[in-house]
């Protein structure tokens, strides 16, 4: 739907060295830039974890400032 390699969902899961913990909704967060749509975006994999089962629940590039304003508000902690 979004236009989104299906091979990135893994990659960002498996090489992102940003993680959060989403205070809000319990979901972890993994963020990495990636080439998309042409250029170098921040993009935000959210998942969950699950005993040994990791689901993946959505991906998308953020905004600009998004990632800014969700930490320094506590929603999203550092992992």
């Amino acid at each position: 739907m979004r236009g989104i390699p299906s091979v990135l969902p893994e990659t960002i899961y498996q090489l992102a060295q940003e993680r959060y913990h989403d205070v809000e909704t319990g979901y972890m967060i993994a963020v990495m830039d990636v080439e998309l749509y042409g250029r170098i975006r921040e993009v935000s994999l959210v998942y969950v974890a699950v005993c040994d089962e990791v689901r993946l629940l959505t991906i998308h590039p953020l905004q600009e400032g998004q990632k800014a304003a969700r930490v320094a508000s506590g929603r999203w902690r550092a992992m």
